[in-house]
Order: C-alpha cells, then sequence, then structure tokens
C-alpha cells in the first residue's frame, strides 16, 4: 500500500512532464475522494481511459488507473458528451483515481513507449531530433542492417499483430529506425531528411504510401494501440517494484 501523493510525486520526477507542450493534462486527471492522501494498493494500466479498460479496472478491484491517452483533450466540447459522461460516471462512482501521461510517455529513453519498442526489436536507440524538441521519437540502429521482411516479422511478434508495410527504396536494408508510436506518420519526410532507412508507427495516413516510394523510406505501421502498450505497463511495474502496490494491466486489443 502507498499513499496516492507518492506515487504521483515518482512519476512526475521520471518523466518530467512540464518539459512537453502537450495536447492534454498529464498527471492527475480525476483525483479519489480521499485526495492525495488516498491509500493506494492495487494500480491497473492500460493505454486509452475508454469504458471497456476502466469497467476492467474497477472489475479488479483498482485504486489507481494508469493510461496514455487520458480523457480530456485540447479541443473537445467544453460541455460532457455522453461518451465522456459514462466514463466519467464509472469512474467516481467507483471512487477511482486517474491519471494519464502522453508525450512524456512516448519521449522517456527507458520507459517510453518508443524507447521499449527500438529494444524489444533488439536495436539500441537515442532520442531523434527530428520527432520534436523535446523528442518524443526514438531512433533505433541494428548492428546488422535488416532486410525489410526480417524487420517487418520483429515489429509482428513485438506487437502481436501484422503490421501494414508501404516499402520504400526497393531492397533497401534497414539499419536506422526511427520510430514514434501511435499517429506520427506525418513524420516520412523528416525520417527521409535525416537520412533513416524506414519509419516505424502506428497510424498511416492516405499519402504515405506514395510518400514511401518517392523518399524511398519505408513507412511500418504496427497499429496506434500495439505500439503503445508498453510504456504504461513500465509506469505499473516501477510502481509495484517501488511502492509495494499491485499492479494488473488491461488490454483491450484495439486493433487500430
Amino acid at each position: 500500500m502507498a499513499l496516492l501523493r507518492d506515487l504521483l510525486a515518482d512519476l512526475d520526477d521520471l518523466l518530467e512532464p512540464g518539459r512537453y507542450r502537450d495536447f492534454c493534462p498529464n498527471g492527475l486527471q480525476v483525483p479519489p475522494p480521499a485526495g492525495l492522501d488516498a491509500e493506494i494498493r492495487t494500480v491497473v494500466t492500460a493505454v486509452s481511459a475508454d469504458r471497456q479498460a476502466l469497467g476492467e479496472a474497477v472489475a479488479l478491484g483498482g485504486d489507481l488507473v494508469i493510461v496514455h491517452h487520458g480523457l480530456f483533450w485540447d479541443g473537445d466540447p467544453r460541455a460532457l458528451e455522453p461518451p465522456l459522461a459514462e466514463r466519467l460516471r464509472l469512474v467516481l462512482g467507483a471512487g477511482l483515481a486517474l491519471a494519464s501521461y502522453h508525450l512524456p510517455l512516448d519521449g522517456h529513453p527507458t520507459v517510453g513507449n518508443n524507447a521499449l519498442l527500438a529494444e524489444a526489436l533488439g536495436a539500441s536507440s537515442a532520442p531523434w531530433a527530428g520527432s520534436g524538441d523535446p523528442a518524443i521519437g526514438v531512433e533505433a540502429r541494428f548492428e546488422e542492417p535488416l532486410p525489410l521482411a526480417a524487420l517487418a516479422s520483429r515489429v509482428a511478434v513485438v506487437t502481436g499483430r501484422e503490421p501494414l508495410v508501404l516499402p520504400g527504396e526497393a531492397e533497401r536494408p534497414v539499419a536506422r529506425l526511427g520510430i514514434v508510436s501511435g499517429a506520427a506518420a506525418g513524420l516520412l519526410p523528416r525520417a527521409a531528411e535525416d537520412g533513416l532507412d524506414a519509419l516505424l508507427t502506428g497510424e498511416p495516413r492516405e499519402p504515405t504510401r506514395g510518400l514511401a516510394l518517392e523518399l524511398g523510406v519505408h513507412a511500418i505501421c504496427a497499429g496506434h494501440h500495439a505500439t503503445e502498450t508498453r510504456g504504461v505497463q513500465a509506469l505499473g511495474a516501477r510502481l509495484a517494484r517501488h511502492h509495494g502496490v499491485s499492479h494488473r494491466f488491461v488490454d483491450t486489443g484495439n486493433p487500430v
């Protein structure tokens, strides 16, 4: 058991959310009835705070839910629409605390989605300046360049799904791979500018196929959800290790 304030302080120190200009509030989004003095025994992590994930968190006896995609986003209507209202009723009715970490969790060099993807693919990695300031993506490097088909097979194993592969220059092996999880297909021109061989992200855009061919850079799109499952699990594992809480991960299996 630990106090909510101590868990959040640990995560804030680790992720430094104040460094990022984000599209959503990072950190605590919904406080529990006892506020920061709430006692936390079970932490549940999930990629997104949708009703399925929140319902499973309640069923698992969660006290704190940590997600990558939280409840509130810039540009959303100011009045609650029915889906968000139902999610809030579920959280508030169960007395859950809910915290979200978005770009800070993409960009962290050890527990970030992108660094963990690079590690799982068998590559070393460093922040990729072309992905923003601070960088949210990484440049992954392989000791031996991989044929595109071999890299795609590794991605399938790591993400648990077959990626959409949009080839660039024919027969171009991959030694330098940009990894930016989620929806970062728009970075393909920057990947070409920086001399990368391929870009791994979650979602494609309609122009992605043509740009890959024209720029000569491979695009591998492995699913927004599937590329962002590792970071929240790493946070939950950290809290369990450092604070003695129980951790459960909820995977909703979102195919997008």
